[in-house]
């Protein structure tokens, strides 16, 4: 399996967006890195479990939910290669969702201890976590107001305008179009909504001529009035 980003690109990549030292980037290339191939499906971390360690998403596609008593289930976040994914084994607190691959894919992790060792004598990539930690922050925020107060085409269009922008800053798309790693049911997990309304949605969208669709491929051929529909504005995504 090939990696959308190495570990070295990786943290140099958050070396660059945070404007960290040469001397802060070679402390963070001299962490020790445990590499796992994961099925779609597959746990990465799960609830409650006590944080041992920082990982983040080399390839494929990961995503966060909580599930209900009456089984039903509300994903909270997707995320996709380049990000943290259990940032929160930084500042040893516990993890509170359900961590699972969306696809396959390679997660990195890092032991607590050894990050804390680096953070003890680097402050600034200390600054840079505790950055990316507000902008998650932000995007949970940006989903709860989508859930709570969009429509439900809205909330759809929203979800593929970010997905959009995200894809796009890891080189992920194709001109305007991007694989879309989710099912409608999946979808309909992050967006409150059911199936068949999503599937609803997405002929509404196409309909409109703001989307084509051809399977999981989603080509966006009206960016403008996409963005309107979602009242999307990506500054929540903490990206230049």
């Amino acid at each position: 399996m090939s990696d959308a980003i190495s570990t070295k690109g990786f943290w140099t990549s958050l070396a660059a967006k945070n404007g960290l030292s040469q001397d802060d980037l070679e402390a963070l290339l001299s962490l020790p890195v445990r590499r796992r191939n994961l099925g779609a499906g597959a746990s990465v971390a799960r609830n409650n479990s006590p944080a041992k360690s920082c990982s983040f998403l080399l390839s494929g596609f990961a995503y966060a939910s909580k599930l209900l008593r009456d089984g039903a289930r509300q994903i909270v976040s997707v995320h996709v290669p380049g990000d943290f994914v259990t940032l929160s084994g930084v500042f040893e607190a516990p993890i509170v969702d359900e961590i699972r691959m969306l696809t396959p894919g390679t997660v990195a992790s890092v032991a607590a201890g050894a990050l804390h060792h680096v953070l003890a004598s680097h402050p600034a990539i200390q600054t840079a976590l505790w950055r990316q930690t507000a902008i998650d922050a932000s995007i949970f925020s940006e989903w709860l107001a989508a859930i709570g107060r969009r429509d439900a085409q809205s909330r759809v269009a929203h979800l593929l305008c970010e997905f959009a922008v995200r894809l796009r800053a890891v080189g992920l798309t194709n001109g305007k179009a991007f694989d879309l790693p989710m099912t409608q049911a999946q979808l309909a997990d992050a967006t409150g909504l059911t199936a068949v309304h999503v599937n609803r949605v997405l002929n509404a969208l196409r309909q409109t001529g703001l989307v084509a669709t051809d399977k999981r491929t989603i080509a966006i051929n009206d960016w403008p009035g996409l963005v309107a529909l979602a009242d999307f504005d990506s500054a929540y995504l903490g990206m230049d």
